[in-house]
């Protein structure tokens, strides 16, 4: 559903005939090289895969770590940016669950922390301002693309609900809040973050 009519479109594109057939009138080919092409120019096919990424990731976005809420608005993000690399444009492996906030802003922004690669304690959760703050165990070499990342990860109002998922949790389902397990679902970094800082509570392990 993605990659094949993917590479026919790329094909077209550049003015080559693709193989097989399809339905519809060609594409005018905009560029004389695949990397050439214009990042506005190739089909949207990825967004063919969203439902099979978000019964991947859980409905979760990859960057926030937080449930995507049905009103809310599930993108695919490309992890290399298609202006990047034409041959990831179609690609699974280049693509991310994001939420629509998180990806307006990431754009085409490089040297970032993927999230696939992001490890334990390379960031942190501020239980004061309730903001994502560089990890003390992070390694060096990777505080630069950390601290790009956090311009994300900190966006206006973000902090609000994991304000929200910290004090539900807190307050308890008897009292009408959470209990961990549905945190661990919504919000497993948040989860993670207070079970390391010591903040569980009612004998929660």
């Amino acid at each position: 559903m993605v990659r094949q009519p993917g590479r026919a479109a790329i094909d077209e594109l550049v003015g080559r005939t693709p193989p097989g057939k399809r339905r519809g009138r060609r594409r005018a080919p905009v560029a004389d090289t695949e990397s050439n092409i214009p990042a506005d120019k190739f089909p949207p096919f990825w967004r063919k895969a969203l439902d099979g990424m978000m019964q991947a990731y859980e409905q979760r976005c990859a960057y926030l770590a937080m449930f995507i809420e049905d009103t809310g608005n599930p993108t695919v993000d490309h992890v290399i940016p298609k202006s990047q690399a034409w041959s990831l444009v179609y690609e699974w492996s280049n693509y991310r669950l994001c939420a629509g906030i998180v990806n307006s802003k990431k754009g085409e922004l490089l040297g970032l922390v993927d999230p696939i690669d992001a490890e334990v304690g390379w960031f942190e959760l501020d239980l004061a301002s309730y903001r994502i703050v560089r990890g003390r165990p992070a390694p060096e070499a990777q505080h630069q693309k950390i601290d790009a990342t956090l311009e994300l990860l900190n966006l206006r109002d973000c902090w609000r609900q994991r304000q929200r998922y910290v004090e539900d949790y807190w307050l308890g389902p008897d009292a009408g809040g959470i209990s961990l397990s549905y945190l661990k679902r919504r919000a497993p970094f948040i989860a993670s973050e207070l079970r390391r800082q010591g903040q569980l509570v009612r004998g929660d392990a």
